[in-house]
This record gives C-alpha cells, sequence and structure tokens, in this order.
C-alpha cells in the first residue's frame, strides 16, 4: 500500500470516526494538514468508493477469511440482509465424519 492509499484511508477513518460526511474535499483536508503529498486523483478515489460502500461494513469484515465463494456470495447478496444469510449459511455447515478403520473393515494392526 502506497503512502497515498494510507494516508486517504487514515483520513477516511478519521471522519467517519467524528461522523463527518466523506467527500473528496474533506479528504484532501485532512491529508494537506498532515503535510502528506498525495495525487489529486487519490481522495476522489476513496470518497467514491466510500459513497457506494458502507465504511463499517468494510471495518468489521476485514479477517473475515474463508474462501472465494463467501466473499463472491456477499457480494451478490441484498445489502440489507446479505450478510446475515451468508452467515447463518456457514454456521450450518457440517465438517465431514472422519473415517475410522472400523469402518473399512480392517485395522492397521490385523
Amino acid at each position: 500500500m502506497s503512502t497515498s492509499e494510507l494516508a486517504c484511508t487514515y483520513a477516511a477513518l478519521i471522519l467517519h470516526d467524528d461522523g463527518i460526511p466523506i467527500t473528496a474535499e474533506k479528504i484532501a483536508t485532512l491529508v494537506k494538514a498532515a503535510n502528506v503529498t498525495v495525487e489529486s486523483y487519490w481522495p476522489g478515489l476513496f470518497a467514491k468508493l466510500l459513497e457506494k460502500r458502507n465504511l463499517e461494513d468494510l471495518i468489521t469484515n476485514v479477517g473475515g477469511g474463508g474462501g472465494g465463494a463467501v466473499s463472491v456470495s456477499a457480494a451478490a447478496a441484498p445489502a440489507a440482509g446479505g450478510a446475515a444469510a451468508v452467515v447463518e449459511k456457514e454456521e450450518k455447515k457440517e465438517e465431514p465424519k472422519e473415517e475410522s478403520d472400523d469402518d473399512m473393515g480392517f485395522s492397521l494392526f490385523d
């Protein structure tokens, strides 16, 4: 991650934490106040991203891990209840039972 991306990320987090709407101008103002030089497109890029996404969701889903199918399902699901449905599906999955040697009719010491 470049310094420009990191500065814009921190600026967006600061604005979110204070309950201030995240705009390109406000991100640029915070970055400038921190004496960080960023390319002019970064604040606008971050503002557009966060305009369509909820920053709170991005923060809470950061170490979500799992397979790619879970990520695709979460992205394709409706925003209102899609995340809850994905979590419920994950919890319902049962791990396959391990087969023992007794099930096969022989053991290691026969």
